[in-house]
Parts: structure tokens; sequence; C-alpha cells
């Protein structure tokens, strides 16, 4: 008789992935969920194969607040070569043009910074974007280019860290939805030259960050207790909403989807997301309307539930 399947087990919270260059994310969470012995698993927005850094792996519970950390601002550490254009705007590209390189870092720091504010971007063809079902990647493999609609991001900042002629290193953060790869390509179309993104490190995803990440050799050089106690809780990608405690009754309201009567401290936003907690445990998150909160999400409250570990002080820790 062939072995028993091993049954999979009932694991919430987030695990904090630094993902190693060459393995895609969905390869990375297929490692990491096996490690766990996990059920349900996804990730909180994809990196790249060439790309490295943090990779939010969501489990459980967890999984549903995944649009927290697909829609949260992104920092990325992202290295450009200067004078070469690939056509897929990265290093794993083929090179469509050579251009020499003339300017200084003055000249470069210019340049970057006209791309700072809400821009307008074309999502690259060497994309996951769907179009027809298909990604659109897979049409440019067949040598097939699609028209694409540009699309409304915001660059929050970008910081130049070093600059050498042909070689730069910039920080950039920005909102959900932007391009790293077609950002470096832009500059280097503004500056001349064309550009490529040699190279790429996502730091940050909202409050977390990679500091606090754990790479997958590290991961499995744990026991099983050890990986577990290295999950974080769910509410760890709701840090940037406003907090709600239930009492008892108002908790049992809640979970049976009814509406609440919202608290004064939280004013009139309506429309507004906030968390709701009852005896220490997150329930789930709400929306404002009218002066009500209305449940939009729910966490299962058995045992496998995750909880909150804050201390008291009403305002959180956040990264600097």
């Amino acid at each position: 008789m062939p072995p028993k399947k091993q049954q999979r087990e009932p694991v919430d919270g987030i695990l904090l992935l630094d993902k190693p260059r060459g393995l895609t994310s969905n390869d990375a969470l297929v490692r990491a969920r096996r490690l766990l012995n996990a059920r349900k698993a996804g990730h909180g927005g994809t990196l790249d194969p060439m790309a490295t850094g943090l990779l939010p792996l969501l489990f459980g519970e967890a999984t549903k607040f995944a649009h927290d950390s697909l829609d949260a601002d992104k920092t990325y550490l992202a290295e450009l070569a200067l004078g070469v254009a690939t056509d897929t705007g990265d290093a794993e590209g083929r090179v469509v043009a050579e251009r020499p390189v003339g300017c200084d870092e003055a000249a470069f720091r210019a340049a970057a910074g006209v791309f700072v504010g809400e821009i307008e971007q074309v999502p690259p063809m060497h994309s996951a974007l769907k179009r027809g079902g298909r990604p659109l990647y897979e049409y440019a493999r067949q040598g097939v280019t699609l028209e694409r609609a540009a699309r409304r991001v915001t660059i929050r900042s970008i910081e130049t860290l070093a600059f050498s002629g042909s070689h730069a290193r910039i920080r950039v953060h920005a909102s959900k939805g932007t391009y790293i790869r077609t950002l470096a390509a832009d500059i280097g179309e503004r500056l001349g030259c064309g550009a490529h993104l040699a190279g790429l490190r996502r730091e940050r995803v909202g409050a977390l960050s990679v500091d606090d990440a754990l790479t997958l050799e590290a991961l499995e050089a744990l026991d099983p207790a050890a990986r577990r106690a290295r999950l974080a809780p769910a509410d760890a990608l709701l840090a940037g909403l406003p907090r709600v405690e239930l009492d008892a009754a108002g908790e049992a309201r809640f979970l049976h989807g009814q509406k609440l009567r919202a608290p004064a401290s939280l004013g009139g936003s309506e429309g507004a997301r906030v968390r709701v907690y009852g005896a220490r445990r997150l329930l789930g998150v709400a929306t404002l309307h009218a002066g009500a909160l209305v449940p939009q999400r729910l966490v299962a409250t058995g045992d496998a539930a995750p909880t909150h570990t804050e201390p008291e002080a009403p305002h959180e820790p956040r990264h600097p």
C-alpha cells in the first residue's frame, strides 16, 4: 500500500520570508507551507524570481487579510544599469539598445526626482497581469505585444544611495501596483541613455520589515514548534487601521454579522476600515457607515484563531 499522506494542520499567522533570488513567490510559498505543514496558505504580493527580500506568507485566518498586504505601500532597494535597455526592463531580458552614459550624479538625481509623486505607468509586457485569461508574459514570450492602458501610481520618494556613472542604487517608496523595472527604464529614457533593473530587493511591505524576516534555510533549521513561534499574528497586516475594543455583548453581535454603534472617538470617516477586538482577540475588520460598525471580514474564533499580542499602548510601534 502507498504511504499514508500526511494531514495538513490548521496554522494561522504570517511568516515574514526573505525570498532568495531565482525562486518564484509560489515556489517559496510551497516550501514554507510544507515546512509548517499548513492547511491553507497564500502570499501577500508577488516578487519576481530575480528579486529578493520581504515576502509575507499568509496562513489560515491571515489569508483573509491578503489585500491589506497587497494594498500597502512598498519600499525597494533597486540597482540600475545605465546605458543598456532590455525588452523586459530587467537583467533577464534581451538587450535592445546600448547608448553612452553622459550624466553625472546631479543629473541622475534630477531625472529620478521627476518621477516622485503621482505618475502614470504602462505595465510591462513581461508581467503577471492577465489579458484573455492569460498572463501578459505568456504573450511576450511568443513575441506578441499588446496595448496596455497606463495606470496611476504614486512614488512617495526616491533616494539615490550610490552613483558610479553606469550604475546607480536607489531606494524607492511607492504605492501598490508600481513596477520598479518600468521606473528604471523610464529614468533611463529621461536621461537619454536607457537603463534596466539589474537587481531588486523589497525591504518593506507597509509596517512589515525584511529586518524581521527569515530565510528558508533558517526556517528549515528550526524544529516544528520554533517554526510556528516565528509566525506573526494576522493583525500585523492591520497595523495602520484604527482599533476598536468590544465588550462580550458587542463581540457576540459582531461575530453574528450585526451592525454596532461606532465609538464616537472614531469620528465620521464614512467607509473607513477599522480592526475589531474582543477579549484580547482579533475578531475581524469592519467599515464605518452612517455611524455604525459594519462587519466586513470575520476571523474564526476557535483555538487556532490568531490572538492579539500587542501591549496596552493605544498606538502600535512602527519600524523607523
